[in-house]
């Protein structure tokens, strides 16, 4: 009996190694490194200062380059801060890439995936403080199209904590190879925690936005190495159940990019209503606003970028400044 035990356990030994030794062991380091600093007293919104590092360092396997687990961590260190060692997210999901589909589930990095949405739905305060989506997502790509649609769950409900979770949508459409439409929506349900008696002045508030975009890509046809402009619309959608229904504030976007040796000019103009949406920036709240960045960009190789931009905002008849300096390597490798 203890022979058969010990050749079975010898099996399933020579089994597991065949199995890991068929498939490629990869890593990846993922370093942002940010500095924003914001002067917001002109218009009496939170002027503060965000700097500090994340390292995602993530290791897993890669199975007939389709499949693929990863196992991470990823942690955020901000500089001045005593506690170290409590802004430390797991990372952990698996991956299914082939013919144009993406997806996963588990916790991942959000930034390959969200980082084209307006400020307006997704400020950058976001990427800062919450890197990962902690849901799913899906993602189909070609040439001239792609679409993805995810979940982010913010929080689970129990006898202390809320429930909150994100869904959200967005894509873009190549008509040509200068005109391009882009989509992009949300909707946040954010509900009380699950407690015998209900505070009365609690309540669910289901909140998103949504946006169409068409514009140009003239990059080819100028002396500029890039020139993309966009113009759109964006519709608020708000509800606080059983204090007031359906409300929907609405404007008009317009976005100027220009780039040329590593300078660069973004200009973003919003006219509309007042929009309420909390993962949002917070100059939106202005019923008209002006964002002029000016950037420079002097790290630029492959995974490496590193960029300067200082921001001025118009809105409410006074200017706000803002200097950032983003960086982020990401670095992989294969280990056979």
């Amino acid at each position: 009996m203890l022979l058969k035990i010990k050749i079975l356990a010898l099996a399933i030994c020579l089994c597991a190694y065949e199995l890991v030794h068929a498939q490629q062991i990869e890593g990846q380091v993922d370093f942002h490194g940010f500095a924003d600093n914001r002067e917001y007293s002109n218009s009496d919104r939170y002027p503060q200062t965000i700097f500090g590092t994340r390292v995602t360092p993530e290791l897993g396997l890669l199975v007939d380059s389709i499949h693929r687990i990863r196992i991470g961590v990823s942690y955020l260190h901000e500089f001045g801060t005593k506690n170290i060692t409590s802004p430390v997210r797991p990372v952990a999901y698996y991956n299914y890439d082939n013919n144009g589909f993406d997806f996963k589930i588990g916790m991942f990095p959000r930034h390959e995936y969200l980082d084209e949405y307006p400020k307006a739905i997704l400020s950058d305060t976001i990427g800062y403080y919450q890197p990962n989506i902690e849901g799913m997502l899906l993602k189909y790509k070609n040439e001239n199209f792609h679409q993805q649609i995810w979940i982010d769950w913010n929080s689970r409900q129990t006898r202390t904590d809320r429930e909150q979770f994100m869904v959200g949508i967005s894509g873009n459409v190549n008509l040509n190879k200068t005109f391009y439409i882009r989509n992009f929506a949300t909707l946040w349900h954010n509900a009380g925690p699950m407690v015998d008696v209900p505070d009365p002045n609690d309540h669910i508030r289901d909140n998103g936005a949504a946006s169409l975009h068409i514009g140009a890509d003239l990059s080819e046809r100028g002396w500029l190495d890039s020139i993309n402009i966009n113009i759109g619309g964006i519709i608020n959608y708000d509800r606080l159940r059983n204090v007031y229904e359906w409300q929907f504030p609405k404007g008009f976007l317009s976005e100027i990019y220009l780039e040329h040796y590593k300078f660069f000019i973004r200009n973003t103009f919003y006219t509309g209503e007042s929009l309420a949406i909390p993962y949002g920036d917070v100059f939106y709240t202005s019923k008209q606003y002006d964002r002029l960045d000016i950037g420079w960009i002097p790290l630029r190789y492959k995974n490496l970028e590193g960029r300067f931009i200082t921001g001025f905002h118009f809105s409410e008849g006074v200017v706000d400044s803002q200097q950032q300096f983003i960086l982020r390597y990401t670095i992989g490798h294969l280990f056979n």
